[in-house]
């Protein structure tokens, strides 16, 4: 196995990080050592966000000093119906279920049975990416640090809008048919479908499905009593936080769960959920180089631990992160982003999906770090608490509150140029005879079919394995808007149809707004039409 020196930064801040952690106490922490004045100060800080964004829910922990000095709850379960969160109700992480997959990974080469830089064709023969050259050369490292050269969330209509019927299977085979828009290792963009991968090799390294693997090697050795994968009883777990957007001013529960949760394609990128005392043991554990698994044995070894951390690919660093936290650098490591605040190292992950938000930030060496888990929509409260909690604990005099980033963030939103989305509130539906020739059944390669066919008076796209991406098409202007009947769908999309010489009859998407959420990934669909309507 090769290996790359070892970074000076990183083995000074693991020397560092010497003595365990207090365990959390049930509920509310007031545990010793624990300054009241801090906790007074995060009280703020909590109160403020709660009231400023009005979430449905929050809960936040904080270690400083190796020692847990901080669990708090507000809300509810579901908004308007009464159960309280708690410290032991059960949240969405999303894509911070990305470093619990690398550490599962780094269980793996602790135990031998893998090494980053093997092929990921040793593990899976059937994978193919679109360049036979990048198959060749793709390494289990590669999947786990977005330097794959295709567009940011490519593949991701294979994950999102859920329920869908998309397999890992399906992922393996599509990812041939996913074009990159730069050469491999080039840049960073960020990616979930290589995350999936990533859970097949640790399959097939492990020897058991990545779900098991990742409770045995991750969940049990930390105690991670709460935390949640695959299949599991809602009602036998209990406690379950549910997901939140805005609606009329206020927070409505949207893909409430049934009774019986399945485990999902995705879980690999972002299907963990976890209740606040795990979330803070799972940093605690990050914070102490020398945490003993369940069974007394080392969880993860310093190499292990260095490698996880070691800066793999370049990311830009943002005109707010300059601004803010005076950052220099970032990169991302194995499923976690780092980089530098105030001059010192942070490293942190966010987890979204619709209607859940989550963030893990650590600050090595002050063996400090938090967790804030929110069950509604929260992309700004979520920004404003990283960097507020960063502040309070990595540099205590500075007086910035809640009001001042949110403020800030309204004023950046406010900006002329912020907001790229066209105006497409004059729609109308068009009639079938507006698309004579291009009615009829479309296949993506990756994505799979779709139906572009009359429905009454008007005109329905409708996927075949994604039920929830359906709609009417209307006319916006000369271009042709996708309406989604979905609330839950949240990123509107333009209609375009080709005709070739031939006569060949092919469709393409593309964002209404240029800022939506990359998982909508419509640029990357290439329909070509394949029969007649039924």
């Amino acid at each position: 196995m090769r290996h790359r020196p070892r970074s000076p930064v990183l083995i000074f801040i693991l020397a560092l990080l010497a003595a365990p952690l207090a365990g959390a106490a049930a509920g509310r922490v007031d545990a010793p050592g624990a300054d009241d004045a801090s906790r007074r100060a995060i009280d703020r800080i909590f109160d403020d966000a709660m009231a400023r964004y009005r979430l449905p829910g929050l809960a936040i922990g904080v270690v400083e000093d190796g020692v847990v000095t901080y669990q708090r709850t507000a809300g509810e379960l579901v908004a308007g119906e009464g159960a309280a969160i708690t410290p032991d109700s059960v949240f969405k992480i999303a894509s911070n279920t990305k470093s619990m997959t690398t550490a599962l990974l780094a269980r793996l080469v602790d135990a031998g049975k893998l090494r980053w830089d093997d092929p990921v064709t040793r593990y899976l023969p059937d994978f193919r990416m679109h360049e036979d050259w990048v198959t060749r050369e793709m390494q289990v490292r590669d999947l786990l640090i977005h330097n794959s050269g295709l567009r940011a969330g490519a593949g991701d209509l294979m994950l999102w809008p859920e329920p869908n019927t998309f397999t890992r299977a399906d992922i393996l085979r599509g990812l041939r048919y996913l074009k990159p828009v730069h050469s491999f290792r080039s840049r960073y963009d960020y990616d979930n479908l290589l995350y999936i991968i990533a859970g097949e090799v640790a399959a097939a390294a492990g020897g058991a499905p990545y779900e098991t693997l990742l409770r045995r090697e991750v969940f049990e050795p930390l105690g991670l009593s709460r935390c949640r994968i695959g299949d599991w009883s809602r009602d036998a777990v209990g406690d379950v936080a549910q997901p939140h957007v805005r609606r009329d001013g206020g927070n409505v529960a949207v893909r409430r769960d049934g009774a019986q949760i399945a485990a999902t394609t995705m879980d690999p990128a972002g299907g963990v959920r976890c209740s606040l005392r795990d979330m803070t043991a799972w940093i605690g554990a990050w914070l102490d180089p020398e945490r003993a698994g369940a069974d007394g044995k080392p969880w993860l070894s310093p190499r292990q631990r260095e490698e996880l951390w070691r800066p793999q690919m370049a990311m830009t660093v943002s005109k707010r992160q300059r601004e803010w936290s005076r950052t220099h650098f970032a990169a991302y490591g194995y499923g976690w982003r780092l980089s530098d605040t105030d001059g010192r190292l942070k490293v942190s992950h966010t987890g979204t999906l619709m209607g859940m938000y989550s963030l893990v930030t650590l600050l090595p060496e002050r063996r400090s770090g938090f967790v804030v888990l929110i069950n509604g929509e929260a992309g700004q409260a979520r920004s404003v608490l990283d960097q507020v909690l960063s502040e309070r604990i990595g540099a205590p005099a500075t007086t910035r509150t809640v009001a001042y980033y949110a403020d800030a963030l309204e004023r950046e939103a406010a900006a002329p140029a912020a907001k790229r989305a066209p105006d497409t509130s004059k729609r109308t539906a068009i009639r079938p005879s507006t698309l004579s020739g291009r009615l009829g059944v479309y296949r993506d390669p990756w994505f799979g079919e779709a139906s572009v066919c009359a429905r009454g008076d008007g005109v329905e796209f409708v996927a075949r394995k994604s039920p929830l991406l359906a709609g009417k098409i209307m006319s916006v202007g000369e271009r042709l808007l996708l309406d989604w009947s979905a609330d839950e769908v949240d990123a509107e999309a333009w209609l375009d149809f080709a005709t070739a010489a031939d006569g060949a009859v092919s469709l393409t998407l593309a964002k209404v707004d240029p800022d939506a959420d990359f998982s909508y990934d419509y640029e990357d669909l290439a329909f070509a039409r394949i029969g007649d309507c039924p």
